[in-house]
């Protein structure tokens, strides 16, 4: 296609002499003392505009019959194209300016005919005449407008940009899942937002044909159709706006629709959501905007309107499920989406507020951040829904080992994913410091060691770390209630130990600890070792307390019997152990052989001392096991298979 000038080189020249004259004025309006080279270049160019006649002038002097002769010339060359059916601007550059011009004399002719007193019936027909054919120029040229807007619509590619592909979304699809399922272990990061995509400006139309859409809009708005033009090309750019969504796999859904949805099927889409967002407006509308100010650049505020329309469907409709999201029930697995789509909005207001400018786009504007606001309070409501859900989450029996129970997994992990969250968390919780600070009173706290370095902390630690230190005191809390479960108090302090110990390594190794502080590790990794000496207290206190050394009475028959019994009472007593806490478990490796070793040292060292000393009172055919059979049961310990020992010299 010919650039604009070859096009329409009437309608080009008309607005650069227009644009001329409006400097000469304002330079005038500026300049009151003129030189004299000026003053002679303003009389020639006066002399000049007296001597020049219009096409205008011409016609008029020829009178009714210039004008009804011109509007036929016209109309033969408007209505040629009527019986064909192909495009015009398909045809050719040389074919396109014809039909242009010609279009461009019919406008001129109505307008000369509007200005002229007609009385006659003859006069009014001949007005008629020229309103059909302008008519029908302006229908032919909406048509051709739409046709190039869709012809040469260049291909979008959202897989192509910067974003995260499907295949990437299959990797965590079963990482938030409902609140306390066994199931939830590491987290998968999370996507990070793009930042440098608003710079991405790419041709949703081929760049050949914007001067003949700026040509073709610029003649119909002259010609009093702008109406028509803009709603054709509002028409034709939300249609490309629906397939783009489409290709992004966003639905049109009701906001009843959002909420009835099950949580598989919620969590999928609001992924897409993310993405679709993204997208959306990084690139998408930025290029839309751009499209628009390249067609309607000479037509004042007309491409803000015409880009505003063309969005609007489009904008709201992703708005719309994210404010369905807002207003749903603030079930825990829901919290980390909802993060993602709160930081999506937020990443994009700057864009939003440039995008939807002034009154023509206040409406989208308004909607955005009230959106934005909503999907923010509901982040909050859902954090407290989370700490209320850990709170209320009670057992009936207890769990199965002693080991981690699948709520500290959860808690934990959940919490270090929210950590990615960092910035966005400081924000919306800034104002809910009082009620996490409540939570950490040591009135809450299961044990009573130095409660006051959480207060200590809590005073100058960020709003984020104030509510995850909150969450953590409820878990604890709740984990003390569950340990109540065991009759043992052995396994009561087992069960503490070995889910106090997962939540400080969870927070040692882990970017966590840079939330946490260095004194909250240190108290919990106090508490776990305190609950590890009460559980070996519980467990071999009164065990041991069978080979104690009573030396002074030894050498009587009736002590002799006596340290027979009690040898006996401690091998029933180690085997029942034995046979107990074969079936209690701790997943952690080095805690596991820590414990083991601890336990070894005393029981060993216990056994060999009243062995080596008591032998020869006992009878070697009492002795069952040796020291060494001993240690290596005791490797046997906290692997959550139950054994038993079968001894064949028992007694």
């Amino acid at each position: 296609m010919g650039d604009c000038e070859s096009v329409a080189p009437q309608i080009e020249g008309e607005e650069n002499l227009i644009a001329a004259a409006k400097h000469i004025v304002r330079a005038l309006g500026s300049n009151k003392n003129l030189t004299e080279d000026v003053k002679k270049i303003l009389a020639d160019l006066g002399s000049q505009l007296s001597n020049m006649a219009t096409i205008d002038d011409n016609i008029i002097e020829d009178g009714k019959s210039g004008i009804e002769e011109q509007l036929s010339v016209v109309q033969e060359k408007i209505m040629s194209w009527e019986a064909d059916e192909s495009m015009i601007w398909d045809s050719g550059p040389d074919e396109a300016a014809d039909y242009l011009n010609a279009a461009d004399e019919a406008r001129k002719l109505t307008e000369i005919l509007e200005n002229q007193c007609l009385n006659s019936e003859e006069d009014k027909e001949l007005l008629r005449r020229a309103h059909d054919v302008l008519q029908i120029a302006m229908q032919r040229l909406e048509e051709e407008f739409k046709h190039m807007l869709v012809q040469h619509r260049q291909p979008f590619e959202p897989e192509h940009m910067s974003f995260r592909s499907s295949e990437d979304d299959a990797v965590d699809e079963g990482s938030i899942v409902s609140f306390g399922d066994d199931s939830f272990e590491e987290p998968a990061h999370r996507d990070s937002i793009s930042r440098n995509s608003e710079d991405y400006i790419i041709d949703l139309v081929h760049p050949d044909v914007i001067p003949d859409l700026k040509c073709i809009a610029n003649l119909m708005f002259m010609s009093n159709y702008d109406h028509e033009c803009c709603q054709a090309y509002v028409n034709v750019r939300k249609d490309a706006l629906d397939e783009c969504l489409f290709s992004l796999e966003m639905e049109k859904l009701s906001i009843e629709d959002v909420l009835k949805m099950e949580w598989g099927n919620l969590n999928s889409k609001i992924k897409r959501w993310v993405r679709a967002i993204k997208v959306l407006v990084r690139p998408y509308l930025a290029s839309e905007k751009w499209l628009c100010e390249q067609i309607f650049a000479d037509l004042g505020s007309t491409s803000l309107v015409c880009f505003v329309e063309a969005a609007k469907a489009s904008m709201l409709q992703l708005l719309n499920f994210a404010e369905a999201i807002s207003i749903g029930s603030h079930q825990p697995e829901k919290l980390v989406r909802i993060l993602d789509m709160y930081e999506a909005l937020a990443d994009l207001v700057p864009d939003i507020d440039a995008l939807f400018l002034d009154g023509a786009g206040s409406s989208v504007r308004i909607e955005y951040h009230d959106v934005l606001k909503r999907l923010g309070d509901s982040v909050r409501a859902t954090f407290l829904e989370f700490e209320n859900a850990v709170a209320s989450n009670a057992s009936t029996n207890p769990f199965a080992g002693g080991g981690i129970h699948p709520l500290t997994r959860y808690v934990m992990n959940y919490i270090r994913l929210l950590a990615d969250y960092n910035d966005t968390l400081n924000c919306l919780l800034k104002n809910q410091d009082g009620v996490a600070a409540s939570r950490l009173s040591p009135d809450t706290s299961p044990t009573t060691e130095d409660d006051r370095m959480s207060n200590d902390f809590s005073g100058s630690c960020s709003p984020m770390a104030l509510h995850f230190q909150s969450l953590t005191s409820i878990l604890e809390v709740n984990l003390y209630d569950k340990s109540k479960l065991y009759r043992d108090a052995s396994l009561q302090h087992f069960f503490l130990m070995n889910n106090i110990h997962y939540m400080a390594q969870k927070v040692k190794n882990s970017e966590l600890r840079l939330i946490f502080g260095d004194k909250w590790i240190r108290k919990h990794n106090w508490k776990f070792q305190q609950h590890a000496m009460d559980y070996e207290r519980a467990t071999w206190s009164s065990i041991l307390s069978l080979l104690k050394d009573e030396s002074n009475s030894s050498s009587s028959s009736i002590s002799r019997t006596l340290l027979k019994e009690r040898l006996r009472s401690f091998y029933v007593a180690f085997e029942e152990v034995y046979k107990t806490q074969t079936s209690w478990i701790i997943s952690d490796a080095q805690l596991r052989e820590d414990l083991r070793i601890s336990t070894s040292l005393k029981v060993i060292q216990a056994y060999r001392t009243f062995v080596g000393r008591q032998m020869h009172h006992i009878g070697e055919k009492h002795i069952r096991y040796n020291a060494e059979d001993l240690q290596d049961y005791l490797l046997d310990f906290f692997e959550g298979s139950q054994k038993s020992l079968h001894n064949p010299h028992r007694r």
